[in-house]
Formats: C-alpha cells, sequence, structure tokens
C-alpha cells in the first residue's frame, strides 16, 4: 500500500492557506498557482485511471473555489498512485506550487 500522508498533508496545508488569503492575494497569483497544480494532479489521475485517454483540463472554478479543487484532485490522485515515487513528485509539485504562491 502506498503511503499519500506526504501528498494530503501538503495540500491540507496550502489549501488551508489558500482559504486564508485575502482576495488581492489570491488575484495576485496565488489563486492561478494553485488551479495550475490542480489540473496538474487530475490530469495525472485520469492518465493513470484511464490510460489511452485524453485527460479532461479541470474547469476554472473561480479563485474562492480553488483550494477545494486542489484537494479534490489531490485525494484522486492519491487513491490511485501507483507507488512512493508518484506521491513523491506530486508532493514535491504541491511544495513548488505552494512557494510561487507566497502563501
Amino acid at each position: 500500500m502506498v503511503d499519500t500522508t506526504p501528498l494530503t498533508r501538503a495540500v491540507e496545508q496550502f489549501a488551508d492557506r489558500l482559504r486564508a488569503a485575502p482576495q488581492s492575494r489570491l488575484q495576485r497569483g496565488a489563486a492561478g498557482e494553485a488551479l495550475g497544480v490542480a489540473r496538474e494532479l487530475a490530469a495525472r489521475a485520469q492518465r493513470l485511471e484511464a490510460p489511452g485517454e485524453a485527460p479532461r483540463e479541470m474547469p476554472d472554478a473561480g479563485m474562492f473555489a480553488v483550494a477545494d479543487q486542489l484537494t479534490v484532485a489531490a485525494h484522486d490522485l492519491a487513491v490511485v498512485a501507483p507507488d512512493d515515487g508518484a506521491v513523491a513528485e506530486a508532493t514535491r509539485l504541491v511544495a513548488e506550487a505552494q512557494r510561487r504562491a507566497s502563501v
């Protein structure tokens, strides 16, 4: 069984900070960074669930929904992650996005 705890912890921390961030910080790029990593995590999960099919792009539901979108995408990937390496890579992507988002 794959330990997805590092990924879920990183995502929960990022999502909590996004929810607490002022609108101005979200508008200055934090929401965009979060949506970008959420889309990447969702695409990875879809490629694992349905190899050979093109992943569908996660829609932009707005800056106030992006924390929830990130959480859902990460949990979807955590369910299908094939190994610790995939979890570590996803965790790294989340950490880098949070750093760029400055939250």
